[in-house]
């Protein structure tokens, strides 16, 4: 049966919990599974096409590893992460719900808050540090139309100057137009955002050879790291698993509007692997040129259209990575923590109350303050990334080993005591000590790779967290009753 929502068309559940369930959190209804393929695979390109996607393929070059060795790190990276997407998204396929729902499978019908909550925090202060990082390129666009706003420059107020602020304020709020419009207008715009990002790309690639020829095509832009090679190719593919562990938790987000299994995995492997290579290899060339162009090379794709001289292409540029980063910002960020914090009292807060409370936050967060930490970052990064990879494991192993793909719908949405996800009053206490065990062990990898005590252990925290957590989760369920009877509404 369909409930209606602005939105998109949502399934009523029956007897469902106020406390549980609202439009925003109940199952997508067939006729709300809009996204095609190409709308997954635009999605993925809105992710990676941003100046931080930009900088992270670049520096896989600099890795002291050939270029075979490093398109071989990203094939492999790449198709695992592709593999984990697909794990991840069938749930919320299947059932139609978002992630802070599917968590409920196996943190239990309360303790998913706490899973949602981790995930929300990690969204809120990178979706602010990427604002931050966007409204850059929004004062390099003012100052080359405006030179007179250098003036503006000038001056402090928490650590921004009042032409910092007015930049910041702008993407903030443009960003947040595009939100409260609903999860349709934010398809149309990740439609838009890839594609455009990839015209000026190529541009950019084509610029760069008509200066160099080419000579300058490299695919090794640092000195060959000693060691094993099949070390160095792994411990590049544990990098780019990482750099992808928000949305393997959160993919759900996105798949639950998916109009079937193809469209889904289609537009991953369009999106990841095929998507990723590609633009990584565009990303090389442009870096690549930058050392005999400019004298040394360049990673910020800002930076080099800056460098240009052309007040047009300066304009153009900076326009097109700001949408870029928009793109990743409400992929990555911002649907997420809205998705969560909704979670958290379904009854009062919406999924665009929970957006306009994740934009509040960010700004508070003084993301222009973290950004300047380069221990808060690592401390951040450490303590909150390490945790992803244990909750990835959980909800991965509980769903497929233990519940075999089998899951009550409506047990998601009560709070009867005799519901196969009520676990301990509304708390699986076995996926919370597998959740506490697999994180020390993860954020105290990452801590000694930090401190160079283990040398790239940062890399397989995420990993290996999540592998342990796994395993923690099968033994801790073994004896729990499990309910296995087909969904019925």
């Amino acid at each position: 049966m369909s409930g209606s929502h602005e939105s998109s068309p949502v399934l009523a559940v029956a007897g469902a919990d106020p406390k549980l369930y609202s439009p925003d959190l109940a199952p997508t209804a067939p006729e709300g599974r809009t996204w095609g393929a190409f709308s997954i695979f635009s999605m993925w390109m809105s992710d990676v096409h941003s100046v931080g996607g930009y900088t992270f393929a670049a520096s896989l070059f600099f890795l002291g590893l050939k270029g075979w060795e490093v398109l071989a790190a990203m094939v492999v990276g790449i198709a695992v992460v592709n593999g984990l997407m697909n794990l991840i998204g069938r749930p919320s396929l299947k059932y139609g719900t978002p992630f802070p729902v599917v968590a409920r499978m196996s943190f239990g019908v309360m303790g998913a808050n706490l899973a949602a909550i981790l995930r929300g925090i990690v969204g809120i202060v990178w979706y602010g540090v990427q604002t931050y990082f966007a409204s850059k390129a929004v004062q390099v666009l003012i100052l080359t139309f405006w030179p007179a706003a250098e003036a503006y420059t000038h001056g402090s107020l928490f650590g921004l100057s009042p032409l910092g602020w007015f930049s910041f304020l702008f993407m903030w709020l443009f960003q947040l137009l595009i939100f409260l419009n609903g999860m349709e207008t934010i398809r149309r715009f990740i439609d838009f955002c890839g594609p455009v990002v990839y015209l000026v790309m190529f541009a950019l690639a084509i610029w760069i050879l008509t200066k160099t020829g080419t000579s300058s095509l490299s695919l090794q832009l640092a000195p060959a790291a000693e060691g094993s090679t099949l070390w160095h190719i792994l411990n590049a593919a544990m990098l780019i698993i990482a750099y992808f562990a928000a949305l393997l938790l959160n993919f759900g987000d996105f798949a639950r509007f998916a109009k079937d299994e193809r469209a889904m995995t289609v537009g991953n492997f369009l999106g990841l692997p095929v998507n990723f290579i590609v633009f990584a290899i565009i990303t090389v060339i442009v870096t690549a040129g930058t050392v005999q162009v400019f004298g040394k090379a360049i990673m910020d794709p800002v930076e080099i259209v800056e460098r240009i001289g052309n007040p047009w292409i300066v304009a153009l540029g900076s326009i097109t990575f700001i949408v870029a980063t928009m793109g990743i910002n409400i992929v990555a960020n911002f649907v997420s923590p809205a998705y969560d914090i909704a979670n958290l009292y379904p009854e009062k807060i919406d999924f665009k109350l929970g957006g306009l409370i994740t934009s509040i936050l960010s700004v508070m967060v003084c993301p222009w303050l973290f950004v300047s930490s380069p221990q808060a970052i690592t401390a951040f990064v450490s303590v909150f990334g390490a945790v992803l990879g244990p909750m990835f494991g959980i909800m991965i192993a509980d769903y497929y080993v233990v519940k075999k793909q089998k899951v009550i719908l409506e047990h998601l949405y009560t709070m009867d005591p005799n519901g196969s996800l009520y676990y301990e009053g509304g708390w699986n206490r076995r996926a919370l000590i597998a959740l506490a065990g697999a994180s020390l062990f993860s954020i105290g990898l990452s801590v000694l790779g930090a401190l160079g005590h283990i040398p790239n252990g940062g890399d397989w925290g995420w990993a290996l967290g999540a592998v342990l957590a796994g395993l923690f989760q099968v033994l801790l369920m073994r004896g729990a009753p499990v309910v296995t009877r087909p969904a019925t509404i």
